[in-house]
């Protein structure tokens, strides 16, 4: 598949756009079941410490991973909407609040002729806020792990 593409949809917005060999169904567990979302979500050298993800309205959710130098990264939220295997809604802040507050995340999953497309769209509290995100690395950062997710699909599928 090609890789993630991004786009500025508003002066607060970042959208992710990404496809994966596989049924709606299963991209949609990869993103809500902590035991696939472990495998997968973020760089392969950072580790998880801490996965949950409650995948109903009002449901919490936690992630703390720690880098190769150390570096523990948090961030919670709650799920605001979720409609398998199509929609989640959630809010994010992270223990550092270097995106400028909460943000709400919106994940679209569709699929057409066995190819899921995910958009994830990440709504700032401000455009400095969403700036600053986009001057990151964190294209690369989730291109790493959708490769892995593309991986652990392809595994899951020939399962």
């Amino acid at each position: 598949m090609q890789p993630l593409t991004i786009t500025l949809p508003s002066d607060r917005e970042i959208c992710v756009t990404r496809s994966f060999r596989a049924p709606a169904d299963l991209v949609f567990d990869c993103w809500t079941i902590p035991a696939l979302i472990r495998r997968w979500l973020g760089p392969a050298e950072w580790v998880f410490i801490t996965c949950e993800f409650d995948a109903r309205v009002g449901g919490k959710w936690r992630f703390v991973t720690r880098g190769p130098d150390g570096m523990e990264m948090g961030s919670s939220g709650e799920v605001l909407e979720i409609t398998r295997p199509d929609w989640i809604k959630t809010n994010e802040i992270y223990d550092m609040d270097w995106t400028g507050g909460t943000t709400i995340v919106t994940n679209r999953l569709t699929e057409e002729n066995g190819v899921t497309t995910s958009v994830v769209t990440v709504l700032y509290a401000t455009k400095e806020a969403r700036d600053g995100a986009r001057a990151t690395p964190m294209a690369e950062g989730m291109e790493m792990g959708f490769k892995r997710l593309e991986e652990l699909l392809a595994e899951r599928l020939t399962a």
